[in-house]
């Protein structure tokens, strides 16, 4: 016979736990928020911040002024618990004696309570709108008396602007269902009920904050993303410069390695029956040479890209600027060169970095200060090289624009002086022109027959 297997039912969740609908935990969230935001440490401490005084109106004010602009927002508290004083005291049926005077009360103290516990102001303006009920004693508007309707409404705006759009949803519905209540249960001995229009004013107002919070934080949020993209840019410009110069010396040191090893292979053939310490010792330059060229290529080309390819011609110098000065010429930028100091070979990594940077730097001449003239200053100097390019200011006016830039001229420069332990400065000159400066130290080559 064949035994026939029934399917099993799905064993329940472990601990005898049952699934729970998408509606229940819909609304078990949402009395989770309430009870987090208008229960959870209501009257806790938390006075009314100063502003920055960096806002676009505090910023046109002086000095005396914008430190009191920081206390704006706290005026603005006290000139609502004012109007809510006034408000409850003229609108009350206890005429002008002390009861209309503690009405009034009623009605500012809970506006004055959000400068320094925002959400417990809630509660205490919730139950300030039937005490000032009772206190007025007459068969006026219900349920908010004109004080009650005023502290209202600045509560909860004040309370929406320091919490967030979550907790103003609440206030509202609690403030709506209190309307409704009071309707249905005293709406009756009432002349007029003014639950609609404190629910539609309340709701413009509440929505107005909501939109402000949402923007401010969709601003926040950009800006944040701004930095981290400009500080990825900056880190990518100067890796991208430090590939750039890693290449550059990589084709200095190999061609250099590379002559050594054919010099010392090449060495003992010019020599009429050399000993053999001396073929030897020129073989062991040799093989160095080769190896430090293979380790060499083995660590900085893994800095080449795929598609880059080594320039055939040899790497520029300072020998080369006059060429350099005739393009920048030729593009329209009256450009000088001043030489000081007895002009000497220097090692080639330095003297490819010199080029580089003046090359940069009349780049920026002619991008951000069309029109102007420049100068560029060498000065050999004992111990190292001296660079100073320097441009005037943009004539007025002037038909061709400045082209904006991101700054990383600057910035790769810096990175090849860096590299070579120099120093630089950059910036805008009192001519309203810009200058930049660099010293790149050179090592003295040891005087031949010192010890």
């Amino acid at each position: 016979m064949t035994e026939t297997t029934h399917p099993q039912p799905p064993a329940p969740p472990s601990g005898g736990a049952k699934t729970r609908s998408p509606e229940y935990r819909l609304a078990q969230n949402s009395l989770r928020g309430l009870r987090e935001d208008l229960f959870h440490d209501a009257f806790a401490y938390r006075p009314l911040p100063r502003t920055t005084g960096e806002g676009p109106l505090a910023r046109r004010l002086s000095g005396r002024l914008r430190s009191s602009a920081e206390h704006l927002p706290h005026a603005v508290v006290g000139v609502a618990a004012l109007l809510a004083l006034w408000a409850g005291s003229v609108g009350s049926g206890a005429s002008d004696g002390p009861l209309a005077l503690l009405t009034g009360l009623v009605c500012a103290i809970p506006v004055l309570a959000t400068l320094v516990r925002p959400v417990g102001a809630f509660w205490l303006s919730m139950a300030a709108t039937p005490v000032a009920a009772v206190l007025d004693g007459s068969w006026g508007e219900w349920p908010w008396l004109p004080g009650a309707f005023v502290c209202h409404l600045a509560v909860l705006v004040v309370v929406a602007v320091r919490t967030r759009p979550r907790t103003a949803a609440w206030m509202w519905v609690l403030t709506a269902l209190y309307g409704f209540l009071s309707d249905v249960l005293f709406g009756g001995r009432y002349y007029y009920t003014n639950s609609a229009p404190m629910m539609v004013i309340s709701a413009l107002a509440l929505l107005v904050v909501s939109v402000w919070h949402i923007r401010r934080a969709a601003e926040q949020e950009v800006t944040a993303q701004q930095t981290v993209t400009a500080h990825e840019r900056s880190r990518r410009t100067l890796l991208e410069e430090r590939t750039t110069i890693a290449r550059e010396l990589h084709d200095v040191v190999a061609h250099h390695m590379s002559v050594v090893a054919i010099q010392a292979e090449a060495a003992p053939y010019r020599v009429e029956n050399p000993p053999p310490e001396l073929e030897r010792a020129f073989v062991t330059i040799r093989e160095n040479a080769v190896a430090a060229l293979t380790e060499l290529r083995r660590v900085l080309g893994v800095v080449r890209a795929e598609d880059y390819e080594a320039p055939d011609a040899p790497q520029p110098t300072l020998a080369d600027l006059d060429a350099l000065l005739a393009n920048v010429r030729d593009a329209g930028l009256e450009v000088e060169k001043a030489t000081t100091g007895a002009v000497r070979e220097l090692p080639q990594g330095v003297e490819l970095s010199a080029y580089r940077i003046v090359q940069e730097a009349l780049s920026n001449s002619l991008r951000h200060a069309p029109g102007a003239s420049a100068r560029v200053e060498i000065s050999y100097v004992l111990g190292g090289l001296g660079l100073r390019v320097v441009n005037g200011p943009m004539p007025e006016p002037s038909l061709v624009k400045p082209s904006p830039g991101a700054g990383h001229g600057i910035t790769g420069m810096r990175e090849r002086v860096t590299m070579l332990n120099g120093e630089m400065t950059a910036g805008p000159t009192d001519e309203g022109g810009y200058e930049v400066t660099v010293f790149l130290p050179v090592t003295a080559a040891p005087i031949e027959g010192d010890a």
